[in-house]
Order: C-alpha cells, then sequence, then structure tokens
C-alpha cells in the first residue's frame, strides 16, 4: 500500500507556504509537519527585521553604538554572508537592506537622488566587524542595517527539511513561498512536477520539471516592482548604485541545497549580463529569462510549456 501524501499549509515569511509528505509508519504526520512548521516560524522570529527583539533588531539597534553578543547559529549565518559578498564579488550585500527606505513598490515613483545616496553610502559588507572568538558583531556605522531576508527564507527551507529527515520522512518537501527543498520521490516512486512560473503571467507556467531530491530557488523582477513610463522597476536592487537590476526577468536554480539555490539565482539576478558565465561556473542547473523574454538553460531537464509574452 502506498503512503498517503498529506498537505500542511501556513504563513510564514511574508509568503504562502506549505509541506507535504507521508509520515513513516507509526509517525503522525501532523506532529512531524507542526514540528518543522514551527522550526520555520522560529527563525523567523529570530532573524526578522521588523521585531525589536530580534537578533537582527538588536544588531541594526546598536549600529556605531556597540557590539552584541551571538550565538552559534547568528555567526555561521555571518559567515555565510561574508562567503556570499566574496563569491559574487560585493553585489550579494547584507547591509543593502538599508535601500528599502527610498523604494515603495507599492506606488510608480522613483526615489528622492539625494535620499537614495545617503542610503548607498551605509551599504557595504567590509563594515561589518564580526569577531568570532569574542562571539560579537558591531555595524560600525550608525544607520546600518544588516538583514538575512536574501537567504532566509531558503535557510529556513533547510533547516525543516533536515526536522523531517531526522523524523524519518523520505517523500516530500517543502516550499516556502517558491522556494523549495524536496526529501525523495513520491511514495509510489514518481518524481514530483513542478511548474516554473511565467513572470509575465501570474498564474501561467513557463516550464515544468520532475524533481527527487534537491532544491529549487527562483528570484525574478515580478514579486515586488512597479511600472513608469514603459519601465520596470523590481526589488532586486544593485547595493553599487541603489538602482533595481533589469536584465533578467527570472532565474531558477536547482542545486542541493535551497540556501544554495537561492543565492545562486539572486546573485545571477545582480550579475546581469555578467550572469550566464557565473552559472555556468557555479555548476547548477538553471533556467533563466532574459529581459526579451529568450530562456536560456542548462542542465535544467525541463519542458517548456510556452514562450514568454
Amino acid at each position: 500500500m502506498v503512503a498517503e501524501v498529506r498537505r500542511f499549509p501556513f504563513e510564514a515569511m511574508a509568503s504562502r507556504c506549505e509541506i507535504r509528505l507521508a509520515a513513516p509508519d507509526g509517525e503522525a504526520p501532523d506532529a512531524i509537519a507542526r514540528d518543522a512548521i514551527a522550526e520555520v516560524l522560529r527563525i523567523e522570529a529570530k532573524y526578522s527585521r521588523y521585531r525589536p527583539d530580534s537578533i537582527v533588531g538588536r544588531i541594526n539597534a546598536a549600529a556605531g553604538c556597540a557590539p552584541v553578543v551571538c550565538d552559534d547559529e547568528t555567526l555561521q549565518l555571518l559567515a555565510y554572508a561574508q562567503h556570499l559578498y566574496a563569491a559574487s564579488g560585493g553585489l550579494f550585500d547584507v547591509t543593502s537592506g538599508v535601500l528599502r527606505r527610498a523604494w515603495n513598490f507599492r506606488e510608480p515613483r522613483l526615489p528622492d537622488p539625494a535620499q537614495l545616496a545617503a542610503l548607498v553610502a551605509l551599504v557595504g559588507w567590509p563594515a561589518v566587524d564580526v569577531r568570532s572568538e569574542q562571539r560579537t558583531v558591531m555595524l560600525t556605522r550608525p544607520g546600518m542595517e544588516i538583514d538575512f531576508g536574501g537567504f532566509g527564507k531558503e535557510y529556513a527551507c533547510d533547516r525543516a527539511c533536515a526536522l523531517l529527515q531526522a523524523r524519518g520522512v523520505r517523500h516530500g518537501y517543502v516550499n516556502l513561498g517558491g522556494d523549495m527543498r524536496f526529501l525523495g520521490p513520491q511514495p509510489d516512486g514518481r518524481p514530483w512536477r513542478i511548474g516554473i512560473q511565467d513572470p509575465r503571467k501570474p498564474e501561467g507556467v513557463i516550464a515544468s520539471i520532475d524533481i527527487e531530491s534537491g532544491a529549487l530557488a527562483t528570484s525574478g523582477d515580478y514579486e515586488r516592482y512597479f511600472e513608469l513610463k514603459g519601465q520596470r522597476y523590481c526589488h532586486v536592487l544593485d547595493p553599487r548604485t541603489g538602482m533595481p537590476v533589469s536584465y533578467w526577468r527570472s532565474v531558477s536554480v536547482l542545486a542541493p541545497l535551497a540556501v544554495l539555490a537561492g543565492s545562486v539565482s539572486t546573485i545571477a539576478m545582480l550579475k546581469q549580463a555578467d550572469a550566464p558565465a557565473f552559472l555556468a561556473a557555479s555548476g547548477v542547473g538553471y533556467l533563466a529569462i532574459d529581459s526579451a523574454g529568450a530562456l536560456v538553460h542548462h542542465r535544467f531537464d525541463q519542458q517548456t510549456s510556452g514562450e514568454p509574452a
């Protein structure tokens, strides 16, 4: 008898999320899913930039004033932030979240140039003083901020999957707002069929892919954006200028871990015309859609459902 796959939808990190799993014999799927969801919510609360009591909130509040003591998990995430900064040539910078103060993607309005320039001056990972031996971090410029939003969902996705695997789950996946990590095929051995969203058609699918394990993440210009005088301005911002990128509509990446897939897809968006070389060097599978709607893919076994408009 093939085990039943149960679906557990929930809200987290401003996203619609779900866990699908087939519980091991003798295990209650509801209890397993509840523990995984609790792990996602723990990470959201701990690293939310909106909560003054979170570790990120406390680090940001102390910018330019004093170091903040961190636990091992936070130090590991800071080390990963350093790795991403180096791997991207400075484009993936967790201090760039401060730029959101200048951009309101709910209305078609460009930011004031002086305000944007002042915020760009606050961006710069080298100004983050991490002292692992003392277990502290300090933002050395008043007004600086860090924001783990660039890989927070993917990290939570991997952590939830690790918990499910420890409970014996071998069939299922975690989906946090489109960032996905797979625990194995469906109970009958078939892969999961996942659609890749058409970035110009909210209900459309540009490609579909069969996945049994690993992770899939997409970065794009269609989640938060506005259009002004025929130009689209999206929430993916170049930390050097504070302006949105525009070369790709979306980049989807297949990788062993969700945090890797998400980081690579975001860096590819930021690298713009240089993304193909970066993606090729990264060794991942990917499907990218450029600003004209053309598809570029490598080691991404997919079936195209139609061309973007």
